[in-house]
């Protein structure tokens, strides 16, 4: 059993057995929801600030930086942000951590933001239930669309030069300096420097907490009380529009690439085009009015607008493509 596994027994125990809410009811399906998903969002953002605290201070930055930003790569710092988005087994409001840590070490926007764009899109459960339930063919472009999403998205923003609309805080945190000479340092000096790190990645994360619970709360609401047959009623396949009504119907939403992908395969056994499920579904994980509420504490308004509508027009187009080519 796992710390993910004990947390939704945590919640399960709350919900049914503590506040003795009925299983089937809605309350019941949202309160669980938000216990369940907030309790694993919070302990994956600490040990994530955490974790990227130590990475600032032992990465060679400089290094880093200058790899990502050289241009010998020719957009190749994009790919290689976006795959590493694919490994990471992040949803979005846990990858922002990530995102806000890359950003502050310096790593160029664009490139930080096709890590953002693709991480929640894919992991490696996603892909195991997608092969299950649509085969290699459909799992294979799937992981290509979101592959091509992070590198697209990210170009474009950082051609847009929007930096100067990053949050003033992620620049001015508190970051820990190297010594002097690491051979060297007492055991005194690192047990100093790991209270550092818990307070710099507790720091951000208290800052991070009020917009996560706000967004998870609006998602368990949307979860537990949303019927799946209202989507289904404005994304048929005769409309032309479904496309992209599919993705604005989506962004209010939040839920993670796994628990998203079963109701892509009861929209599409009910007649929604492939594409269309699959627009609704990136909007659904990559997109969301909960990852809003959290990603404004990071950057400001222009960058913010920005970054949605680029990645809403790019899931649009991978929408539309996907009901050309995958019938």
């Amino acid at each position: 059993m796992n710390i993910f596994s004990l947390f939704q027994l945590l919640a399960d125990w709350l919900t049914y057995d503590i506040f003795q809410i009925d299983v089937s009811s809605h309350l019941g399906v949202s309160l669980n929801f938000f216990l369940n998903d907030s309790f694993k969002i919070l302990f994956l953002l600490l040990l994530i600030n955490y974790l990227m605290a130590v990475i600032r201070y032992y990465l060679p930055i400089e290094k880093m930086r200058s790899f990502l930003a050289s241009r010998r790569w020719y957009g190749f710092d994009h790919v290689f942000a976006s795959l590493f988005g694919a490994i990471t087994p992040f949803c979005s409001c846990s990858s922002i951590p990530l995102f806000v840590g890359f950003v502050g070490a310096g790593i160029p926007l664009g490139v930080t933001l096709s890590f953002l764009i693709t991480s929640p899109l894919i992991n490696e459960a996603a892909i195991v239930l997608f092969i299950g339930l649509f085969g290699w063919k459909i799992t294979l472009a799937y992981v290509a669309a979101g592959i091509f999403l992070g590198v697209f998205g990210g170009y474009i923003l950082g051609k847009m030069k929007l930096e100067k609309y990053v949050a003033d805080h992620i620049f001015q945190g508190e970051v820990t300096k190297p010594l002097q000479n690491k051979s060297v340092v007492e055991k005194k000096s690192y047990s100093i420097l790991l209270a550092k790190f818990w307070r710099e990645g507790w720091s951000l994360t208290k800052r991070l907490m009020p917009y996560i619970l706000v967004g998870v709360l609006l998602g368990a609401l949307i979860h537990g009380f949303v019927p799946t047959g209202f989507f289904e009623k404005y994304i048929s396949a005769s409309n032309p529009f479904a496309v992209p009504i599919a993705v604005i119907i989506a962004v209010p939403m939040y839920a993670n690439a796994v628990s998203v992908i079963p109701i892509v395969q009861a929209l599409v056994d009910k007649g929604i085009p492939l594409g269309t499920a699959l627009a609704f579904m990136m909007a659904v994980v990559g997109l969301s009015l909960p990852e809003a509420l959290i990603l404004q504490k990071v950057m400001k308004r222009k960058l913010l607008i920005s970054f949605f509508a680029v990645v809403s027009l790019s899931i649009i187009l991978i929408g539309y493509l996907f009901n050309i080519f995958l019938k």
